[in-house]
C-alpha cells in the first residue's frame, strides 16, 4: 500500500496530482491518501499580497523570496505542461478544511476521491476557491459526487481530532514536506519518485528506473 500525502496549498502537490492519480488508476490500486496541512510561516515565513503586489512580509530574507520565486516558475513550467493553470497564491491560506474533507472522502465515498481532488486543486490554483469557508468545500463534495450531509458536525469533532493527530503522527513519522510517498515505511519526497515506485508496485520487472520528472506528468514504465 502506497501511502499518498499532500497538502492543498503546495505548487508541487498540485503538479503531483494527475501523474499519481494516473499511477493509482493503472495498477487498479487505492492508495492512501492523506492530509498534511503544511505550517508554511514557520519555515519560509508570511506574506500576503493584494493584485500582485506584497503588502506584508514577516520572515522572509532576500535568499527566501529566491527560493519562493524559483518553486513558483518551476511549478509553474509543469503546470503548463500538463494543460493547468497555476497562479500564485495570494495569502498563505489555512488548509486544514479540505484536508478533513479528504478525510471525509475516504470515509463515506473512497471511488469519488479522484473527483474530489480535481474539484478542489483545480479551482484553486486558478485563485477561485476559498477554502476556508465550509459552505464552499460541501459545494466541492456535492460536485464530486459525495455525500456531504453531517460533513460540519464532522470538521467540529471526528474529523477535525483526525486531522490533528495524522499532524502529529506524520511529524513524528519524519515527514516534512509534500507530495511525499510512503512505501514500506521508507519516505519519498517529491513526485520524482513516481517512477521508481511504479516499479516496485508493479513488480520490479526489469532494472529500476531512474528518479527523474517527466514534464508532461506521467508517469515512464
Amino acid at each position: 500500500m502506497l501511502t499518498v500525502y499532500i497538502d492543498l496549498k503546495s505548487p508541487y502537490a498540485f503538479v503531483a496530482l494527475k501523474p499519481t492519480l494516473a499511477l493509482e488508476a493503472e495498477l487498479g490500486a487505492a492508495f492512501d491518501w492523506r492530509p498534511l496541512t503544511l505550517d508554511i510561516p514557520s519555515f519560509l515565513g508570511s506574506a500576503e499580497k493584494r493584485q500582485g503586489q506584497v503588502i506584508h512580509s514577516e520572515g522572509r530574507s532576500p535568499n527566501t523570496w529566491r527560493f519562493i520565486h524559483y518553486a513558483y516558475m518551476d511549478a509553474r513550467r509543469y503546470a503548463q505542461r500538463q494543460g493547468l493553470i497555476l497562479k500564485g497564491t495570494e495569502k498563505i491560506w489555512d488548509s486544514s478544511l479540505a484536508g478533513i474533507a479528504l478525510l471525509w472522502v475516504n470515509l463515506h465515498a473512497r471511488h469519488r476521491l479522484a473527483h474530489y481532488l480535481v474539484s478542489v486543486f483545480t479551482p484553486f490554483w486558478q485563485r477561485e476557491l476559498n477554502i476556508e469557508d465550509i459552505a464552499v468545500l460541501e459545494a466541492c463534495l456535492q460536485s464530486a459526487g459525495v455525500p456531504h450531509e453531517g460533513f460540519r458536525d464532522f470538521v467540529e469533532g471526528p474529523g477535525r481530532v483526525q486531522h490533528d493527530a495524522l499532524m502529529t503522527q506524520a511529524r513524528d513519522d519524519g515527514i516534512f514536506g509534500v507530495p511525499t510517498y510512503v512505501l514500506d515505511d521508507q519516505l519519498y519526497f517529491g513526485r520524482e519518485h513516481l517512477p521508481y515506485l511504479r516499479w516496485r508496485l508493479a513488480g520490479q520487472r526489469g532494472p529500476a528506473p531512474d528518479i527523474a520528472y517527466d514534464p508532461d506528468g506521467n508517469v515512464p514504465c
